[in-house]
């Protein structure tokens, strides 16, 4: 992986202005429930009096728009500055503002870092007191991107039970050491499914532990 500057190893990197706490939220693995824990952190948080944003970098699914059931295109602040949407006390930008349903984004690594540019220094959040970052799958240039442009406070890997997915825990994990963001927990999702009729509880995916594959 490319050696990145980060405030954990490097020249400082400035922080978002008006935002305290900036956390990441990544999975290493598509389809495991990143951005619906992303969103439940983000209301709850609002509902207990902070102040959220919600920044969905993921460029190519971004998924959290129909999650707030919100639409529309953001629109230029005073400050020239994009002024995020806000949906039930979250403030939220993401690509998904900017394209319909049917629309793919087909970006080479350049454009999708330049988004992840404009949707953290190029938004006017105000004061913050958290910024959940929803990361895309994967370790690729997106994340280089976040961790060159602001400094991370820590992160959340979520991940289901099974084998496969618990492989790219250990990437994950590793990813956010690289950049300097330390893990604040790990989500393990979908681990199974109770019936409601008779109560019985089947680990339909396995029943692996994503804390014990990130400390292998």
């Amino acid at each position: 992986m490319p050696e990145v500057e980060t405030k954990a190893g490097g020249a400082a990197v400035p922080g978002l202005k008006g935002v305290r706490w900036v956390v990441a939220v990544g999975s290493g693995k598509g389809g495991v429930g990143k951005s619906t824990v992303t969103v439940n952190l983000a209301v709850a948080a609002a509902a207990l009096g902070l102040r959220v944003g919600m920044a969905d970098v993921d460029v190519y699914g971004p998924s959290l728009p129909m999650m707030m059931g919100v639409s529309g295109a953001p629109v230029p602040a005073d400050n020239e500055l994009i002024a995020p949407l806000e949906v039930h006390g979250v403030k939220l930008m993401s690509m998904g503002l900017f394209i319909d349903d049917s629309s793919p984004v087909v970006w080479r690594g350049p454009m999708a870092m330049s988004a992840t540019r404009q949707f953290l220094r190029g938004v006017d959040w105000g004061e913050l007191d958290l910024l959940l970052v929803d990361l895309p799958p994967g370790t690729g240039d997106v994340v280089l991107t976040l961790a060159q442009e602001i400094p991370l406070d820590g992160a959340l890997v979520v991940s289901t039970p099974q084998e496969l997915a618990l492989e790219d825990v250990d990437r994950a994990v590793a990813m956010l050491a690289k950049v300097g963001a330390p893990v604040l927990g790990l989500v393990r999702n979908m681990v199974g499914y109770r019936c409601p009729e008779c109560g019985t509880f089947d680990p339909i995916f396995g029943d692996g532990d994503p804390g014990l594959a990130a400390e292998r």
